[in-house]
């Protein structure tokens, strides 16, 4: 990584710490607001290289992308949990578990480790490993390994990251 790249891994640490550390005191008197800067900008020069692994570029393309990936995430989550909902609720409890190989064509691990939670986010199906691009994935029903299968959510990440 050149030394731009580091001082602007740096700077988007500090700003995730020092947001989250906003959301969790929920004080901002000046006291508080100069401990927050303090320690998010000393956790960040300590760990910056750990959150920010590989460059990442950004494009009005893929911002929108990623917002539309969201919605069509928030959508799966909803009818994923009717589903589970159904089965659960059912007095035969049609659950079929299986744990499935899964291998992504994905290059990133931003990307990977996205997928990977999009997955576990899914009511019904959960990431449990991830190892050279393989990902392990407990299911707790035949229909969501089909739709993780059919590599719909995996190629939307594919034209978010490739954009």
């Amino acid at each position: 990584m050149t030394s731009k790249d580091r001082i602007s891994g740096l700077l988007v640490t500090f700003l995730i710490l020092f947001g989250f550390w906003l959301l969790l005191s929920w004080n901002f008197d000046p006291l508080h607001l100069v401990l927050g800067l303090i320690c998010s900008l000393l956790v960040a020069y300590l760990s910056h290289d750990l959150l920010i692994t590989e460059r990442i570029s950004f494009s009005l393309r893929k911002i929108i992308l990623f917002i539309f990936y969201l919605f069509y995430l928030a959508y799966n989550i909803v009818l994923a949990n009717l589903d589970v909902a159904y089965r659960v609720l059912h007095p035969k409890m049609p659950i079929n578990p299986k744990i499935v190989r899964f291998n992504s064509k994905l290059n990133s691990d931003i990307a990977k480790t996205i997928l990977a939670n999009s997955i576990t986010l899914t009511p019904g199906t959960i990431t449990i490993d991830i190892r050279d691009g393989t990902l392990y994935v407990h299911s707790l029903s035949p229909n969501a390994l089909d739709n993780l299968l059919k590599g719909e959510m995996e190629n939307k990440l594919v034209r978010i990251f490739k954009a």
